[in-house]
């Protein structure tokens, strides 16, 4: 028996820090590449990657990441997060993982569909001028499962 192969993908992007952002868009730009549907929905702080004035300035969250492998109370020391976020593009540099702007860029010239949450997009009194001109549109929840239909949806 042939296995089903994924046609569709869609992700949530909630988190608005690097690590929380970078996974839903190299998982769109994976599908994009596979030939996958793909749409992204950003809801939260997860909008930060997408807002004009937001998207080059996210960094690395160094307090309450486990993964930091730091005692949190160091995670508050001025300039930590900066260097923490220097540190990551650098290596991302090397791996030739393009900046978060020019990465919604690429995965929206590669045919992916970008969806800001109305709900958040309401709640933090933001307009569509806002947004990055690869925001396809504000839309409630329940678009974005019409969207959606058919297809996997993806937390990150």
């Amino acid at each position: 028996m042939a296995e089903e192969k994924i046609k569709k993908v869609s992700i949530v992007v909630s988190k608005g820090s690097l690590e929380g952002i970078y996974p839903g868009l190299i998982m769109a730009n994976g599908a994009r590449m596979e030939g996958m549907e793909a749409n992204l929905f950003f809801t939260f702080f997860g909008l930060e990657a997408v807002l004009k004035n937001k998207m080059d300035k996210i960094k690395v969250a160094t307090v309450g990441n486990p993964a930091m492998h730091l005692p949190s109370l160091l995670g508050i020391i001025p300039g930590m997060s900066a260097f923490a976020t220097s540190k990551m593009k650098k290596e991302m540099e090397k791996l030739d993982i393009p900046p978060v702007g020019e990465f919604i860029e690429m995965i929206h010239d590669a045919g992916a569909k970008l969806y800001a949450c109305k709900a958040t997009v309401e709640m933090f009194h933001l307009t569509k001028d806002d947004f990055c001109g690869q925001v396809e549109a504000i839309i409630p929840v329940g678009k974005f499962y019409e969207v959606s239909a058919g297809g996997q949806i993806i937390f990150t």
